[in-house]
């Protein structure tokens, strides 16, 4: 049986799921959107609805004691990422048939690129609940960051726009190295003085990839492109055509997602 999943439910941010974040850290949506926009590049999935990861090679030599160690999917030295997207999978699977539990928490997952290792502080009782969760909704993802921020104290930090503590405490020592700092202040500058992303164009934007249509980057920011994948749904599906993006818009989407079988085995 497989140890991951291969689809899940992938639904999108919802108003709800961000207010209840942005109450449980104390903080409004524009800090939100700042964590989320340096973590994620905004959006927690891949065109083929799997959460977005990334697989560090490092916390698998660690939790396997080194067992397995090959210089590529298990390594003391972080690295040797390659490609986002589908070839994290990959090297995820790989780890996986080797030990199922030390791979799902050798991964950052979703929205705020959690760590698998860190599933009791996100709120989870294991690391499969936290990746069945991860697989479910973005409202989950985001819920489970916060779960971390408010466990390590970090949103105190998100709460007064420190961002070289916040960086040190989510990304480590050596955040520095790759200015999580100074991006974390650039788009808090971004956001707060600026229109932040439209959860219903944000929606549209992911649901439309899903379906294999090419909306562009999933920002929340309605552009040609959107309108264009949009206009080009509508026409293959015989529907009238509609520039206009709200909550029936996402419904109609979401209807067209083809459904999900259940849910592989997530391993032990």
């Amino acid at each position: 049986m497989p140890a991951i999943p291969t689809q899940g439910t992938a639904l999108a941010l919802s108003g709800d799921g961000l207010a209840a974040v942005c109450s449980q850290l104390g903080v409004h949506a524009p800090e939100v959107w700042t964590v989320l926009a340096v973590e994620t590049s905004g959006c927690g999935y891949i065109s083929d609805r799997r959460p977005t990861i990334l697989y560090e090679r490092h916390y698998f030599s660690r939790l396997t004691k080194g067992r397995f160690d090959d210089g590529d999917i298990s390594d003391p030295k972080a690295g040797g990422y390659g490609p986002t997207g589908s070839h994290q999978y990959d090297r995820l699977s790989k780890a996986a048939a080797l030990d199922a539990n030390a791979a799902l928490r050798s991964a950052s997952w979703g929205l705020g690129q959690v760590m698998g290792a860190n599933f009791a502080i996100a709120g989870f009782p294991d690391v499969q609940g936290m990746v069945a969760a991860m697989y479910d909704s973005e409202d989950l993802q985001l819920a489970a960051m916060a779960g971390f921020l408010t466990s390590t104290k970090l949103n105190r930090a998100l709460q007064v726009h420190d961002w070289p503590s916040f960086a040190r405490g989510y990304n480590g020592e050596n955040f520095a190295i790759n200015h999580y700092d100074s991006r974390l202040n650039g788009e808090f500058q971004k956001f707060s003085s600026g229109v932040l992303p439209d959860l219903n164009v944000r929606a549209a934007q992911l649901y439309l990839t899903y379906l294999g249509f090419h909306p562009g980057p999933v920002d929340g920011v309605q552009g040609s492109l959107t309108f264009s994948a949009l206009a080009q749904y509508q026409s293959q599906k015989g529907l009238p055509a509609r520039a206009v993006i709200d909550g029936d818009t996402v419904a109609q989407l979401v209807s067209s997602l083809p459904a999900i079988s259940a849910r592989a085995g997530l391993g032990k």
